[in-house]
Order: C-alpha cells, then sequence, then structure tokens
C-alpha cells in the first residue's frame, strides 16, 4: 500500500487529505497535526473571543471522527521536526516528547503560517498575545475571563486586528488600534477612512502613522506601549497582529526551495522542487490570476483550493491551481469591506493603465426600509476596459461580500465594465435596485471614460 503522509491539519492539509481518500481510497493517508486541533476554523478566533460564539468546539469544520471515518489517519500532537528525501521520512515528535518515524510514497507540506513578530523588546511579556492558532484563541481567552483586563492595545490595523478590535470592545475592553502608518491598508485610503471612523464611533481609539518601538512593565502589572512619536499608551493587555509569515523552516531544512518572504516555491500543479513532494497552504506562494506570477497571499479560501489540488496530484491526478484574486472580507462592528483583485496603485506596477470610479449608492430601494449606504470602488483598464478589481464597503446586512464576489467572477472570466453593466442580475426592493450598485458604478466608470 502506498502511503501519503501530510504535514498540517489546517486547511490546507485536511483538504489535500481528504481529496485524496476520495481519489484513491487504498491509499494510506496519514495526517500530522502539532495539536489536537485539525481541521478548526482559526479565523473564527475573533468570534469566539468575543462571546458571539459561545462553544469553541462549533469552529471545527469536520470533527474528529468525521475525519477518521474518511480514512484519514490522525496523529495528534505529532510536531514534524525533520523531512529526509533520501529516505523518504519525516520525524515527528509526540506530545510526551517521543520520536516517530514516517516513511512515504508522496508528501504533502502544509504547515501554515505563523505571527510575524515586530522587531522590538517586550514581546515575550506577560499580557502580551498573539493569535494564529486554536491554542493562543484559548490562552487569550483564558486570561480574558480570569484576570478580567479593563484595556487593551492591538498592534496592527489588518484583518485581525480590526476583527480583534470589535471583539475586546464587545467584551466591554477600552480598545485602542496603534497602526504603523493608516487602518486596513488592504483597501484605498478614502475606504480606510470609513473604516476608522466605524471604529472612532464604537469608542475605540486610533493611533495611525506611529509604529510601536517597545513594550515594557508598568506599573501594576499594566504595560506600557511605547511608539515612535507620541506620549506611551498604558494597557492591561496587548495583541500583536502584524501580520503573518509563512512557516517554511521545515522544508528549506530538507532542501525545498523558497522565495518570497520565505514562503514554499511551488508550481502551479503544488509540486516542489524535492520528488514527490507538495506543499499547499499559507506556507507557499500563491499564483495570482491577473499579474501573472506567484506572490505571497496567504488566506483560508486559497489554502482549502491549494490542498485540494496537492491532494490530486499526490494521489496521482493532474489538477492546476487556478490562481487567486486576493478576494476577502472583514466585519468591523456594523461595516463590512470587501475587495477582490487589484487596487489602483497595485495595477500601475503591474503594467495596466487602471481608471478607478467610485460611487454611493444604497443598498437597495430607499422607499423599503432600512437602506443603507453602500460605497464602491472599481477598477478597470482605460483601454481594454477588462476589469481589474473593486472595493466595496457597507453595512454588514447589505450583501457586501455577494457583491464583491460577483466582481470576482467577472474579473475570473476576463469580463470588461461593459459586460458588467449588461449581466443580468436578481432584483426585488428589499435586497436591490433595478441597477445594482456595481451596475452604476459600471456605468460611472463608462461615463467617465467618455
Amino acid at each position: 500500500m502506498t502511503r501519503l503522509v501530510i504535514i498540517g491539519g489546517s486547511d490546507a492539509g485536511i483538504s489535500a487529505a481528504i481529496r485524496a481518500r476520495e481519489l484513491a481510497p487504498e491509499k494510506d493517508v496519514v495526517v500530522l497535526a502539532a495539536d489536537r486541533f485539525p481541521n478548526y476554523s482559526i479565523c473564527g478566533l475573533p468570534f469566539y473571543l468575543s462571546g458571539e460564539v459561545s462553544d469553541w468546539k462549533t469552529l471545527a469544520h469536520r470533527k474528529t471522527r468525521e475525519l477518521e471515518r474518511l480514512g484519514i489517519g490522525l496523529r495528534l500532537d505529532h510536531k514534524a521536526t525533520r523531512i529526509d528525501p533520501a529516505t523518504k521520512s519525516v520525524t515527528a515528535t509526540t506530545a510526551g516528547g517521543r520520536l516517530r518515524t514516517f516513511r512515504y510514497d508522496r508528501l504533502i507540506v502544509a504547515t501554515g503560517a505563523v505571527p510575524a513578530r515586530p522587531s522590538i523588546q517586550g514581546l515575550s511579556l506577560p499580557g502580551v498575545f498573539f493569535l494564529r492558532s486554536m491554542v493562543d484563541g484559548f490562552v487569550l481567552h483564558h486570561d480574558l475571563t480570569t484576570r478580567e483586563p479593563q484595556s487593551a492595545v492591538i498592534m496592527g490595523s489588518g484583518y485581525i486586528g480590526m476583527e480583534m478590535a470589535d471583539a475586546l470592545t464587545r467584551r466591554g475592553l477600552s480598545v485602542t488600534v496603534v497602526a504603523r502608518s493608516s487602518v486596513l491598508k488592504t483597501l484605498d485610503s478614502s475606504l480606510g477612512r470609513l473604516v476608522r471612523d466605524e471604529l472612532t464611533r464604537n469608542k475605540v481609539k486610533v493611533v495611525e502613522g506611529s509604529p510601536v518601538t517597545a513594550i515594557e512593565k508598568g506599573r501594576r502589572g499594566r504595560l506600557s506601549v511605547r511608539m515612535f512619536a507620541g506620549d506611551p499608551i498604558r494597557a492591561d493587555l496587548i495583541l500583536v497582529a502584524t501580520g503573518s509569515q509563512p512557516e517554511s523552516a521545515l522544508a528549506a531544512r530538507a532542501g525545498v526551495t523558497t522565495g518570497i518572504q520565505g514562503a514554499i516555491r511551488v508550481s502551479r500543479t503544488m509540486g516542489t522542487n524535492l520528488p514527490d513532494a507538495y506543499a499547499a497552504g499559507d506556507c507557499v506562494e500563491t499564483w495570482h490570476r491577473l499579474l501573472g506570477k506567484n506572490v505571497y497571499l496567504p488566506l483560508g479560501t486559497t489554502a482549502h483550493k491549494q490542498g485540494r489540488v496537492a491532494g490530486e496530484n499526490a494521489a496521482g491526478g493532474e489538477a492546476k491551481f487556478s490562481g487567486s484574486l486576493g478576494t476577502q472580507v472583514v466585519k468591523v462592528f456594523d461595516l463590512v469591506a470587501a475587495r477582490t483583485g487589484l487596487l489602483d496603485w497595485e495595477a500601475s506596477e503591474a503594467g495596466f493603465s487602471p481608471r478607478t470610479a467610485e460611487l454611493e449608492s444604497w443598498d437597495h430601494k430607499v422607499y423599503y426600509p432600512g437602506a443603507t449606504p453602500l460605497r464602491v470602488r472599481l477598477t478597470a483598464d482605460r483601454t481594454t476596459r477588462v476589469l481589474l478589481g473593486a472595493q466595496i464597503l457597507g453595512h454588514y446586512s447589505a450583501e457586501v461580500s455577494k457583491r464583491a464576489d460577483v466582481i470576482a467572477t467577472a474579473i475570473s472570466s476576463q469580463m470588461t465594465v461593459d459586460d458588467l453593466v449588461k449581466l443580468d442580475l436578481s432584483y426585488t426592493p428589499p435586497t436591490g435596485a433595478p441597477w445594482d450598485p456595481i451596475q452604476t458604478c459600471a456605468q460611472e466608470w463608462l461615463d467617465s471614460a467618455d
């Protein structure tokens, strides 16, 4: 019996295991998971910590027994420490410190990512937390429920920073967000300012343009956050949410080629430079559909898709990863912000000739109760009119993410702005208008082109 060994029990690893078992049920599939929580939604942790999700067990995409019924051999609390390509083996350390060796015919590395640690003092002080794993979530939850901190500083204003500003405010903490530059840099500044306004409306203090230089012990168990400019901020709890970096050291020591930000370099089939070795998820580079090259763009949706491709090919298939557009969405209090494709400046850097139209409209017919403003930014190439990207911001009830998905689909199909206007989209007064706001913005783009 041939054996597939998968290192990593999160999105990419489990997706790979399931796909391999679907196509080759005779294959022995073993997953080495570094903790006891395979296939859990790390993206759901902010909502568990806020109290909106009361039971952490519901964050499991699939329960352990479900995975085992599929014929997947889970080896929990097995941290892979060495890959030997010459003998086709992986060495793992168990929770009890025992070394175990697993032979493989095919290997998939799906080790994910770890929190980026800024080069400052004080990151190991009590009261300083990161959030990248279920264990991280449990540690932070224990602190919130036992020590009951009253104030928090969040270092970083990306997606995790925004969601945790919401979560900790819901728990009654006084929250300050410290951003190296501005809030939510994944959006253009006109929309980022609206996100900052939403934070302010919910009593979150925002400090922009002043990176943290050190974390120090303060009085009475409190912490002091020193910044490049301005007075120190004192808080009971500090969350470091300054991004992530690929967990690729294990693969690199085995001779796997790495590239952008140290991520594992893979082909469109998710193959590495080592024979019979694949990689997928947040530890690898990602093919970008518009840029036509690899980037580092760690997203849960991408990890699932890459894992499925790796699993199929490890089972003897010939699948190819179709690529990412960086489609993503975040909820910040009552506001939802989504984007797909390229921002204007990114398109320019990539050699396109972009133009962007921005429009504010209502999410549905204003005469029907509950209509809310919806802000749309649409980017397309001046010459070809081919769609390049979009950003949408509005109330969480306004179907922001699904409208972004429509544009992501249009970009994937290489549609033009004219094509978007012609789409036959649904309409009823409680949910939309005869011309959907994304089509109205497309018309605005076309009018400005004349």
